[in-house]
């Protein structure tokens, strides 16, 4: 066809005919939009803000470095599919999208900043100082490269960033919490509160009648979900570490004693430690003037007792000769006996008097104590120079199309099978099934498929997981006769629940209505008890959910709530609220978090604000492809 059509365009009709016809072709292709999705294809800016554009580089860039630091923060590697799942590329392309709208701002206000004013905070960086407390360039150096990012560059996006925090400021650098708000938050705080409360047992409520057939099937139905089946997953494991290859019984005696002697004053020896007390005088004559009444009947107490000196005063703490703060409090500390004074010790601080309070005698581990754990650490010690050379040989066995158990076999050691394993590490049954490195092992195996051929996982210890997943099963409905006793039980113990909840409730009625807690409490066979000093995050022994409902009723209500071993039933007999202290640290903390999360909230409404008025537009097209999607 293709040469039909090249042969009629030679002469002047035909190339006449064939331009109408190309002609028509191309409109065709604009009036169904294939014109637009050419015009496209190339794009590579992932959103617009106005009149600023975020790169498809850009936003890769920033992705993925976001996904490092979740990865240094998780400690434990993260896939591209697992970022996404956390929602990871989202949140960098909002954040992105709010700079890009404040840039653009600031842009359009003329607002700028100097090279050397930058350069000028750059070295004022608290991080990127040395131990003398000046710039470090080998520090900024070391920066750039872990942001992987070029001086040039960093310097442009400094620039964005001191302009972003100039208009943030402008916004909200004068906002200040207001007064009535900070006291009523701090009075909120303060509140207190005192119950009379008894316990009320679960066989309060009654045991509930058998179910029939019909009752368990319907709250089975109601609940399917709940006894639904997850995915299990069969698979080989490798485990070539340090401590599995590890041969202890091999470590001779000679070898483990030789450990020992090397270690015993280092890793075994526990020094001598003494607790101590101090009373510290400004002069030598005056300290000299303490002993003298030492020698005359007085007690070391008397003297810290003349100074105003608490024990928290005197406490100097725990020490050992190496870790002594003073080398002459030590010779002195050391040289007496528990319960002794010594003679005016010249210190940093002055002239003291030493009392050692207590004396813990120094210990040492034997060697029949810690011989076994000795030759577990110096056969690992040996294994580690084993493991890479294992590794090896089971790539190249894997690389010839050999399986994991295969290939465990080539390199003489054992691969070990898991059968039908969920997402935690357990079997059908609930039972844990001792998977190895499982935090790290269990997420690769459910990200995996029957056949894949997947990476060896690097363990902490230097040595290696090796994974073959032999084996799916779906995640299902149980089938009532499946899960029959377990729904019988599930629904006794509701039914038990709602009938101690029904019981708790009739209780609560009867002290609203003027009973006496102390009478109720001997009725159900339980013994009426206080609780003073509850706040709202709990206290005085009372968990932050039991102060929840504490401070759910009026001031002299009463109610009750969930609690080991039954349902607490209460009444509040004392509300306090101390008036607010302008002098309390506590409320120029309220304050500052209260001015803090106004300014915040500003700032978002004003950039939401920005967003509309420029506009915004998303490629997800684009977006995908960045992330190899």
């Amino acid at each position: 066809m293709l040469d039909g059509m090249r042969k009629a365009s030679q002469g002047a009709v035909g190339k006449a005919v064939m331009t109408v016809v190309m002609g028509l072709i191309i409109v065709s292709f604009a009036v169904w939009g294939v014109g637009d999705m050419l015009r496209g294809f190339n794009s590579t800016t992932v959103a617009k803000v106005g009149a600023v554009s975020i790169s498809q580089t850009a936003f890769a860039n920033a992705v993925q470095s976001e996904t490092y630091r979740l990865q240094r923060q998780l400690r434990q590697p993260l896939t591209a599919q697992q970022a996404r799942s956390l929602g990871v590329d989202a949140q960098v392309l909002d954040r992105m999208i709010d700079e890009a709208a404040l840039n653009e701002r600031a842009r359009t206000m003329g607002l700028a900043i100097s090279e050397a004013s930058i350069a000028a905070a750059v070295r004022d960086d608290p991080s990127l100082k040395g131990l003398d407390g000046r710039f470090d360039r080998n520090r900024f150096d070391a920066m750039l490269r872990e942001a992987g990012t070029s001086e040039r560059d960093f310097f442009r996006d400094q620039r964005d960033v001191y302009l972003r925090q100039q208009l943030e400021y402008a916004l909200a650098g004068g906002i200040s919490a207001p007064k009535p708000l900070v006291e009523a938050l701090q009075a909120t705080q303060n509140e207190t509160r005192e119950i009379a409360y008894f316990l009320l047992p679960p066989s309060a409520g009654g045991d509930p009648p058998p179910p029939g057939e019909e009752t368990l099937t319907t709250y089975f139905e109601g609940r399917k979900a709940t006894w639904r089946a997850p995915e299990y997953r069969t698979f080989d494991a490798l485990v070539v570490t340090p401590t599995s290859l590890a041969k202890p019984a091999q470590v001779s005696d000679d070898d483990v004693r030789a450990q020992y002697d090397k270690d015993r004053e280092t890793r075994y020896t526990t020094p001598e430690a003494r607790k101590l007390q101090q009373i510290v005088y400004p002069t030598q004559g005056e300290a000299q003037e303490a002993e003298a009444r030492l020698k005359g009947g007085a007690t070391f107490d008397d003297l810290a007792k003349a100074r105003n000196l608490s024990a928290t005063d005197l406490d100097v703490g725990e020490i050992t000769r190496k870790t002594a703060f003073d080398a002459g409090v030590a010779d002195a500390a050391f040289a007496l006996p528990e319960g002794g004074v010594s003679a005016p010790v010249k210190g940093a601080f002055g002239y003291a008097l030493i009392r050692v309070a207590g004396v813990k005698p120094e210990t040492i581990k034997g060697f029949d104590e810690v011989k076994v754990a000795i030759a577990q650490e110096i056969a690992v010690g040996r294994a580690v120079a084993q493991v890479q050379g294992l590794h090896d040989k089971i790539e190249e066995a894997k690389a010839a199309g050999k399986t994991v158990a295969e290939a465990a076999k080539a390199a003489g050691v054992e691969a070990k099978t898991y059968v039908a394993v969920d997402r935690d590490g357990r079997t059908g049954v609930g039972v844990d099934a001792d998977v190895p490195d499982k935090a790290q092992l269990l997420p690769g195996v459910f990200a995996s498929d029957v056949g894949v051929d997947d990476e060896a996982i690097a363990t902490k210890d230097r040595g290696f997981v090796w994974f073959s997943v032999t084996k799916i099963d779906p995640a299902h409905d149980r089938s009532f006769e499946d899960v029959k006793d377990k729904v019988a039980a599930a629904w006794t113990s509701e039914e038990r629940a709602r009938r101690l909840a029904e019981a708790s409730a009739d209780a609560v009625k009867k002290l609203e209505a003027g009973g006496d807690i102390a009478e109720l409490a001997k009725a159900a066979g339980a013994e009426a008890k206080t609780a003073k000093d509850i706040r709202r995050a709990g206290g005085a022994g009372v968990a932050p959910e039991l102060a929840a409902a504490v401070f759910a009723v009026g001031p002299t209500g009463a109610g009750a709530a969930a609690a080991e071993g039954g349902r607490l039933v209460f009444k509040v007999t004392a509300d306090t609220t101390p008036p607010p202290l302008a002098a309390d640290p506590a409320t120029a903390g309220i304050a500052e978090r209260l001015k803090a999360e106004t300014g915040s909230a500003l700032v978002e409404q004003y950039v939401g604000a920005l967003k509309r008025e420029l506009g915004v537009s998303i490629d997800q097209r684009v977006m995908r492809g960045a992330e190899g999607g």
